[in-house]
């Protein structure tokens, strides 16, 4: 999902030779490490290796380096995987591959471990109304695909006609915003992706 930024590349002041991309990884660990709100802009401006105007110049504001920031990790990490789980033509497989593949994502080296939107997002503030209201989105379109690929299942005869699509989409969804707490403890991948063979047990069987 790609959420709403009214940050515009164009702006004046951003320092020559800018890499957009390289700052919003910069940035993003500075996000995973210690949350949005706590996140300072000296900080960020330190990792991405700019001063405050051309953060401001770049991005416009905190919020809107943020959500460039969140777009940039759907984009890159979690869009495909969703895109795979809806056009599997088993929903069975559609849910256990797609836990095995979060698994890799949220112990990956490549970026710190769980989800940018879980830890680093879970406690803003109302008071950030944008940011607030852009993560709220994205934790609810979990649900949504998940409960579009449960239907579909439930449409092709592959799950029984009373199957409690609302509540196991909303299950399946709470249980891959909770892989990112052990994610970051540090659990093994191996041990992670063990959560795929529970995950496709609450579909029920024909």
């Amino acid at each position: 999902m790609t959420v709403s930024t009214h940050s515009k590349s164009s702006r004046r002041g951003r320092p020559r030779n800018f890499d957009r991309d390289k700052a919003l990884v910069s940035a993003l660990g500075v996000f995973w490490r210690c949350g949005y709100e706590p996140a300072s802009v000296g900080e960020l401006c330190r990792v991405m290796d700019i001063n405050p105007p051309s953060l401001y110049a770049a991005f416009g504001s905190k919020a809107e380096l943020f959500l460039e920031a969140v777009n940039y990790y759907e984009r890159t990490f979690w869009d495909a995987p969703w895109e795979r789980m809806l056009r599997e033509e088993n929903v069975y497989d559609a849910v256990h591959n797609f836990f095995e593949e979060s698994a890799v994502i949220l112990t990956s080296q490549e970026v710190p471990c769980g989800c940018l939107v879980v830890l680093a997002a879970i406690n803003v503030s109302p008071d950030s109304k944008d940011v607030y209201n852009a993560v709220k989105a994205l934790r609810e379109e979990g649900r949504v695909y998940f409960r579009q690929r449960l239907q579909a299942g439930k449409e092709d005869g592959q799950l029984p006609p009373e199957t409690d699509i609302e509540g196991i989409a909303m299950t399946l969804n709470t249980l891959l915003e909770g892989m990112s707490i052990p994610a970051q403890d540090g659990i093994s991948q191996d041990e992670l992706k063990r959560i795929a063979d529970q995950a496709v047990r609450l579909l029920p069987r024909p």
